[in-house]
């Protein structure tokens, strides 16, 4: 991790960085990806419209999956985005696997992801990491600095629903691709091992998947130090139902479903 990448990440909120994960770590992780497509957890859905090659999503699956938080420790992923963030410690918040079939043309529409989530805060990270090659054409992709604390209202993928903050609370998202040349926008064509790291309210979205092989994704979202509770009136994506009662608003996020995985000695 160069000086020039922390002061990308802190500029645009999104760095492309290669190579974090060798093959064995890759191939674990491909393991659990396509174990829970054969076993979906609770939160397990399909994303795209009846009929559709399938865009597939779960979530919150580290317990029953715990080799993930080995390979993140192995690969140093945590300490990583510990020097990222400039925070002294690293949780884990939740882990997010997108699997796109391929054809799937279910296009995941720009938003940000902090405003679907129960957490305040600056330091936060997500870590987005493929284990197909994908294509510039349908790799994800950001607004340069929009991580700038705007906060933009979440709503539903497919019928655009706001079903989190309510309609006219938060600004509506810009419609980013009607003015593309308004804006820096950023994507990487990606090899597996390679993971891209961006700021939980930079704006991102991706296109549909054109290419003839699945485009499987585990993302793991981390918190830093000065990420607190923040306690809904609404059901988030994804859900912790009980934290409520058991997290104060405004707590640091330390509790059970949120392991710590690196501190700074």
């Amino acid at each position: 991790m160069s000086d020039a990448q922390v002061d990308q990440f802190q500029r645009d909120g999104a760095v492309c960085v290669r190579g974090i994960f060798d093959a064995d770590q890759l191939a674990q992780i491909r393991r659990v990806v396509d174990d829970m497509l054969a076993n979906p957890g609770p939160y397990g859905q399909t994303a795209s419209r009846p009929g559709q090659p399938e865009f597939f999503e779960d979530f919150c699956n580290w317990r029953r999956y715990p080799e993930l938080l080995e390979v993140v420790a192995a690969a140093g992923l945590a300490q990583l985005c510990g020097r990222l963030m400039g925070s002294p410690q690293v949780r884990l918040y939740h882990d997010h696997v997108l699997v796109k079939q391929p054809g799937a043309q279910q296009p995941t529409p720009w938003h940000q992801d902090q405003p679907f989530y129960n957490v305040e805060g600056r330091q936060n990270i997500s870590a987005w990491i493929p284990v197909d090659p994908v294509t510039r054409a349908t790799t994800l992709e950001f607004v340069a600095g929009s991580h700038d604390g705007t906060w933009y209202l979440p709503t539903t993928f497919l019928d655009k629903q706001a079903k989190w903050f309510p309609d006219g609370s938060l600004q509506p998202v810009p419609p980013i691709d009607d003015e593309r040349d308004r804006h820096r926008i950023l994507g990487w064509a990606l090899e597996p091992g390679d993971v891209v790291l961006f700021h939980m309210l930079t704006l991102h979205a991706a296109a549909g998947n054109s290419q003839t092989i699945p485009r499987r994704v585990l993302s793991l979202r981390f918190l830093g130090a000065d990420a607190t509770h923040a306690p809904r009136p609404w059901t988030t994506s994804p859900p912790f139902p009980g934290l409520d009662d058991e997290l104060a608003a405004g707590a640091a996020m330390d509790h059970p479903l949120f392991p710590l995985l690196w501190a700074a000695g």
